[in-house]
């Protein structure tokens, strides 16, 4: 794509916490697949949705974090937090230009708010470059959980395919 120009960025490097990856898992679910995510922090299973989710559509080592694009959301409870968070990546990613990020980093988890800052690291989508998964049309509520009170976090979240 020509014409686009990328933000400089510190990109993560492969031993940093960012390049956590495999920490998620796709569970069959009828007409849809559910995402099942897990964590050290609840920050970190919420991140591994987004990558699982990203992972659903491409090979995600295919992609290279090349430039940080930048996401904000908020909700009115943790699992309406966790919808926003992840439909605000869907969205970039189906707008101009097509970002697609291999690592998620949130910077900002605000639990008693309901708000989220977090920073995605990776590259304008290519389909010569990035073999085309299934496409994500939408986040949904639908046995939507979040368990945050064991040693691990889990996330499970149904996206619609």
């Amino acid at each position: 794509m020509a014409g686009i120009s990328v933000p400089p960025c510190d990109l993560p490097s492969a031993d940093t916490e960012t390049a956590k990856e495999g920490k998620y898992e796709y569970l069959d679910h009828t007409a849809d697949v559910q995402i099942h995510s897990w964590g050290d922090t609840l920050s970190e299973a919420f991140e591994q949705a987004a990558v699982a989710m990203f992972g659903y559509m491409t090979e995600i080592d295919k992609v290279s974090p090349s430039f940080k694009e930048t996401v904000t959301a908020e909700g009115d409870d943790i699992l309406s937090l966790l919808y926003h968070f992840l439909d605000e990546w869907l969205f970039l990613f189906s707008a101009e230009p097509f970002f697609i990020p291999r690592y998620i980093k949130i910077t900002d988890f605000d639990t008693e708010n309901f708000k989220i800052t977090s920073e995605g690291f990776g590259e304008v989508f290519d389909l010569s470059k990035h073999p085309q998964g299934t496409e994500v049309k939408a986040i949904t509520y639908s046995n939507m959980q979040v368990f945050s009170e064991s040693e691990t976090h889990d996330v499970y979240v149904i996206i619609d395919i």
